[in-house]
């Protein structure tokens, strides 16, 4: 699923090549590589990590490692109006996870869920079970395993069956662990879900869909969370802006693909220094 097929006519923003597909796309795109068994690996491209990806680059190389990126933002979608490189709409993440676990309900699809506190875990596998019974759970794994831990949980994943992995893990300690052992673990999906554990598990709530449509669902998490998240954003979405107005300037050119001559595959240097991946 690599290569033309999964980022056909990509926009690039930012140095990265964002494919222009909705949501109903970008689920049969993903449905489509459980049923040859090739391999998706999905990447989300937000301002944060735009802001991010420019002074680590293991970020970037995991993202440019990506079969296909998906504007998570709506400020990617915006910034490519302005741009003249239009995306259709915004494809969060965690509306992506829960159409393919629609299908997995569905199609009596295999899932493994890697990722968070074993209680927040749970709290998906329950919520699995309620809401998508069909859904085969293949395996279930917290986050917090140590980097001598890593080969087996890898390895447990590849025997688990899986047509669908789901990451709830933090930048960087996804991209590390896809990085060291992305390439064994016999998934077809592969989809980093960040914080979407925390939501399916009743832990934090999601904005409300006027929020979503207005680009505000950050607004919605500095209001749960004001002390610490509003600094973060502050930040984020000034360097943002500054990032844009640059681009409008000066496009950067896209990015080399890791692995190319001179350019290590991301994760290389950091086989040993991921600590915990909760």
């Amino acid at each position: 699923m690599t290569g033309p097929a999964a980022a056909a006519d990509a926009q690039t923003q930012f140095g990265l090549r964002i494919s222009p597909l909705t949501l109903e796309e970008s689920t049969a795109l993903a449905l489509r590589a459980v049923r040859e068994r090739q391999r998706l690996l999905v990447g989300m491209v937000n301002a944060a990590k735009v802001v991010k990806l420019h002074r680590d680059p293991l970020l970037r190389d995991s993202l440019l490692e990506c079969d296909v990126l998906l504007a998570d933002g709506q400020s990617i979608v915006w910034a490519g109006r302005l741009l003249r490189r239009r995306l259709p709409e915004r494809v969060a993440g965690i509306d992506l996870f829960q159409r393919l676990l629609e299908a997995a309900d569905r199609d009596r699809l295999r899932v493994y869920l890697l990722g968070a506190t074993p209680e927040v875990l749970a709290g998906v596998e329950e919520f699995l079970a309620r809401a998508h019974p069909g859904a085969v759970l293949a395996g279930s794994r917290h986050g917090y395993f140590t980097d001598a831990e890593g080969p087996a949980v890898a390895a447990e994943v590849a025997a688990s069956g899986a047509d669908l992995l789901f990451l709830g893990m933090t930048t960087p300690k996804k991209e590390i662990f896809l990085a060291t052992y992305g390439a064994g673990l016999k998934v077809p999906v592969v989809h980093g879900v960040g914080g979407s554990f925390d939501v399916l598990a009743g832990l934090t709530r999601r904005a409300p869909e006027r929020w979503q449509r207005l680009g505000l669902e950050w607004a919605y998490r500095v209001r749960q969370e004001p002390r610490r998240l509003w600094r973060r954003y502050l930040v984020t979405n000034t360097a943002f802006v500054g990032l844009l107005a640059a681009e409008l300037v000066r496009p950067r050119a896209p990015y080399p693909v890791p692995g190319t001559p001179g350019r290590p595959r991301p994760g290389a240097q950091h086989q040993t220094e991921s600590g915990s991946t909760g």
